[in-house]
């Protein structure tokens, strides 16, 4: 009897085990790829006209492109924090890029800005995290920008990654394309992410591929750079050939999920961690740093299983409605407790309903770049940006004036006080900074020193430099 009884148990188990792992196997996939400084309208499906992306245009084909995508903040490190987490930025306090050239009490900010958060508190729930106890496998190779180190509450394998590597561990420079042999990092960090893929067939996997294309200064394939110096119309062949070199390992990971058949149950999103650069966003105005329509509106489409392919959809979204987004697509429950102010798009992708109208926010009470503090709300086609240091307010209606010419704030004030009011309540109840208090140790005199030269060996967060300003030549 005690045998019968412990045969029985054995094939319960053995049952159950079968069942479950069925089940993981009809799990959605995720591939989330995340580009660096790739502005709105550098990809084929986005409106280059001059930049080959034949692998992006084939997702964008097969998949919705969000031609509204805005990242949730206009530079790196806090908008992959609003893409782990779903939330906005006071929510976590990561609110820029900690770089000691643009620290609180510079002598050259006009007021004392907001402190940011180096990294994530170790209490936020990313993505990887609310999908592992669901039986994800979670892999993340390239930039975190959200703390340094390989362990620790903060850093990736803190954070819910299994596994995680990033250039320096294949043995590239912080921020190079090539290593001492000439590989090229991309090609390289793609390389190991797809033997990842290979070590976790059976289980459903989350693949968090942030690369570092197409951050400036470039160092393309030669091959790239000749096609695009011999090509009329671009503006700069090294960009171009960069953003097609990245499109390249887009192409070779749809091909890895098709060689597997695991393409017919993945998701995959591309998206930009903020705009590009002032010279490549061009009808729009601004670049990185700022919160006009250059520095925050990205790419971005998504692909998968029961999406509508071939729309388009003019439904602004941010960087954190993918938290919710891919949670849903995949049945997964968040956590307990854990409420992300991201926007649930699955009825938008797969058709099933429309999702409800919001105003959506922006907050960067910090110097860095070519903007000042500042935060923002989008509602309908009326965007509203306050400024702290000149505590002033500029109006622009964006179908009317997407390259944010136009402020309408003395014309239409009935429209520019209700927004700001909008604005002013959701700071309060988000604990947002909101920065005003003159700097003691401004001195007009002095400017911040720009460009790589002037940061330390910690890359972003080196020491500060700065050079005196010239007098003009009248």
């Amino acid at each position: 009897m005690m045998h019968c009884r412990v045969l029985r148990l054995s094939l319960l188990v053995a049952t159950l085990f079968t069942v479950a792992t069925a089940r993981s196997e009809e799990r959605l996939n995720v591939v989330l790829i995340l580009a660096d400084d790739m502005g709105w309208n550098d990809a084929g499906f986005s409106g280059s006209k001059v930049i080959d992306t034949p692998n992006l245009n084939r997702l964008a084909a097969e998949g919705t492109v969000y031609a509204q995508a805005c990242a949730s903040a206009p530079n790196c490190a806090p908008t992959r924090a609003c893409l782990l987490t779903g939330q906005y930025p006071p929510r976590h306090g990561v609110y820029t890029v900690v770089d000691e050239r643009h620290a609180p009490g510079s002598p050259h900010h006009r007021i004392l800005a907001a402190e940011s958060r180096e990294s994530m508190p170790t209490e936020s729930v990313t993505l990887a995290e609310a999908l592992r106890p669901a039986g994800y496998a979670t892999g993340m190779f390239g930039m975190w920008n959200l703390g340094r180190g390989r362990s620790g509450p903060a850093t990736p394998t803190g954070q819910g990654f299994d596994e995680f590597t990033e250039p320096k561990e294949l043995g590239f420079a912080k921020d190079a394309y090539r290593d001492a042999a000439g590989r090229y990092s991309p090609d390289v960090l793609t390389d190991a992410a797809l033997r990842w893929m290979e070590t976790v067939k059976g289980r459903p996997f989350f693949l968090y591929l942030p690369f570092h294309d197409v951050h400036a200064p470039y160092d393309p394939k030669p091959e790239l750079l000749a096609k695009y110096e011999a090509r009329k119309g671009v503006a700069d062949p090294a960009h171009a050939a960069t953003v097609e070199a990245m499109d390249a390992n887009v192409g070779r990971v749809m091909s890895a999920l098709e060689a597997s058949g695991a393409a017919r149950r993945t998701l995959v999103i591309f998206t930009s961690d903020n705009g590009g650069t002032r010279q490549y966003v061009a009808p729009l105005r601004g670049g990185k740093g700022t919160l006009y329509q250059g520095g925050v509106r990205v790419p971005a489409v998504v692909r998968g299983p029961g999406i509508k392919a071939g729309s388009v959809s003019q439904v602004p979204v941010m960087s954190m409605d993918w938290f919710p987004t891919v949670l849903s697509l995949a049945g997964v429950k968040a956590p307990d407790g854990v409420k992300a102010d991201g926007l649930d798009l699955a009825p938008l992708l797969t058709g099933a309903g429309k999702v409800p109208g919001r105003d959506l926010f922006w907050h960067f009470p910090c110097y860095i770049g070519g903007g000042g503090p500042c935060s923002a709300i989008r509602s309908g086609d009326w965007k509203l940006i306050e400024f702290f240091e000149s505590k002033t307010t500029e109006l622009y209606h964006l179908a009317d004036d997407p390259g944010e010419e136009r402020d309408l704030s003395a014309s239409r004030a009935d429209m520019a006080r209700a927004l700001l009011a909008r604005l002013r309540a959701w700071q309060k109840a988000t604990s947002a900074p909101c920065p005003g208090e003159p700097n003691p140790a401004y001195d007009p005199k002095v400017a911040p020193r720009r460009g790589r030269e002037a940061r330390g060996k910690g890359g972003g967060s080196g020491q500060t430099e700065q050079t005196t300003k010239k007098s003009a030549k009248p």
